[in-house]
């Protein structure tokens, strides 16, 4: 019979945070950051199968959140005007107290937007907005045992 695990201890994200360059966004309801791996095939001989050669890494992630501010928009939208990219640094903490006091955070650097969303809203919905983003490297900060 294959290895079991207590269902409780699967992550609920409710319990998710994330902080921009030091700031604790409260409004933040979710976050996905994850890495592409960009490939090219290698020819071979004597076999059927493809291989594959890693050749670089993308890095793609989205910022869901509550709009209660203009935060955003502060932000990123001088220096969009003017041209230049806003970089930022990215934590994400994720604690569920069930999973035996664990934490896992990551820290996402080189981060630069991908949109700014200036108006999006319909009455009587809850303005829920998501920010798309890039970044260039992470850093596991706490990890969760296995």
């Amino acid at each position: 019979m294959g290895q079991k695990f207590a269902p409780e201890k699967v992550i609920n994200g409710t319990f998710g945070n994330l902080w921009i360059n030091g700031r604790e966004l409260a409004e933040v309801i979710g976050l996905e950051a994850k890495f592409s791996l960009e490939k090219e095939e290698v020819k071979q001989t004597g076999t059927l199968a493809k291989g594959y050669k890693l050749t670089g890494i993308e890095g793609k992630g989205t910022v869901k959140y509550n709009h209660i501010s203009s935060y955003f928009i502060e932000l990123i939208g001088d220096n969009l005007m003017k041209g230049k990219s806003t970089v930022v640094d990215i934590i994400s903490d994720l604690a569920d107290p069930d999973s035996g006091g664990a934490s896992e955070r990551i820290k996402l650097t080189g981060c630069t937007f991908d949109d700014l969303t200036l108006a999006d809203w319909e009455a009587k919905k809850l303005d829920e907005r998501s920010a798309s983003f890039t970044f260039t490297g992470f850093e596991l900060l706490d990890a969760i045992p296995a």
